[in-house]
């Protein structure tokens, strides 16, 4: 493939790959997608990352059907998932964004993906592969935002987009923490997808009142905790929004521009930035492991609003582009 629109994705045959020493291949079930992918695709990523062709799709999850030398042979046949990209442990100072930028072109759209055995992370019983899919990516980065924003019982949060994948976890999540939660989105749909998700309130940020109806909820002090996943005018607005000494909590900006955070307001609030938030080493597994162990728990369920064939990903990226998606989008194998 090269960039460009979603077209450029084809599908082609290639070689069955073969695990080599430490590796493990899987037999992959579901590939997980991300609005990353897209920027990827497009080669709009902000530092050089890769060079086309390239397989994209950065989780998976599947079966173990085959180990390389020094692997232990009990390995065949679980069900695990894995990050494609996870060929080496973080770094200290490694950020969210470039560890997300390797990971997301390391040949999770395929049957079968060969990956370091000890980056695989069993899928507890009683949660099926598409939830764990679903969780590879965005269940670690809800866990993430959860833990870097200390949310409290009783705090206020505010959640934008309130219908995504991480979205509806992170209302569920901070429900699960003891929050009352307003979700904030576009379209009575949505709306009610994030109120089904746990929030006791929600906004539509389509409207030019939507700030309002949020403060009302909020008792007038505005939001505890933001956590903002649309950048743009949506980001700053919300970033107004926030209580004073209270957190924002920028993740994400399917628009283009994450919420310039220069223009926080005084008061001692904390504002802070996903792609700035470092990853030690083990934190992609203890946070996949988590969401994995509260969804088995019933705390988490992470919400699937579409599934393709692995041949339609194209078909994927145009609805992700066209924002005519809910929840988490699938590619199935």
């Amino acid at each position: 493939m090269r960039f460009g629109a979603p077209d450029v994705l084809v599908a082609d045959e290639a070689p069955d790959p073969e695990p080599g020493p430490g590796q493990a291949l899987v037999e992959v079930a579901v590939a997980d997608t991300l609005h990353l992918d897209t920027v990827m695709r497009r080669g709009a990523f902000p530092f050089p990352v890769v060079t086309p062709p390239y397989v994209p799709g950065g989780g998976v999850a599947g079966e173990v059907a085959a180990v390389g030398p020094g692997v232990e042979r009990g390995l065949l046949g679980r069900r695990v998932v894995a990050r494609t990209g996870a060929g080496e442990p973080a770094a200290q100072t490694e950020t969210v964004a470039r560890r997300a930028a390797r990971d997301s072109h390391s040949g999770g759209y395929a049957q079968r993906a060969v990956v370091p055995a000890s980056t695989l992370i069993p899928v507890p019983a009683g949660v099926d592969l598409r939830r764990a899919a679903a969780l590879v990516n965005d269940g670690m980065t809800a866990v993430l935002l959860c833990e870097a924003a200390g949310i409290r019982p009783g705090d206020r949060v505010l959640v934008t987009p309130a219908a995504g994948g991480v979205g509806t976890l992170l209302v569920q999540a901070a429900r699960a923490a003891g929050a009352r939660v307003v979700g904030a989105a576009r379209g009575e749909r949505k709306l009610r997808l994030a109120l089904d998700s746990g929030a006791e309130a929600a906004a539509d940020y389509a409207r030019a009142d939507w700030a309002e109806r949020v403060r009302d909820v909020t008792g007038g002090r505005g939001a505890d905790v933001v956590l903002d996943g649309v950048g743009g005018a949506v980001g700053r607005t919300s970033l107004q929004l926030t209580a004073p000494a209270g957190t924002f909590l920028a993740y994400g900006a399917p628009g283009g521009e994450f919420t310039p955070l220069g223009d926080a307001a005084p008061g001692g609030m904390r504002a802070l930035s996903l792609p700035e938030l470092p990853m030690r080493p083990g934190d992609e597994r203890r946070f996949t492991e988590r969401a994995l162990a509260e969804t088995a728990a019933g705390r988490l369920d992470p919400l699937i609003g579409q599934t393709f064939p692995l041949e339609r990903a194209a078909e994927a990226h145009a609805a992700i582009e066209a924002r005519n998606v809910v929840g988490k989008s699938l590619l199935l194998t």
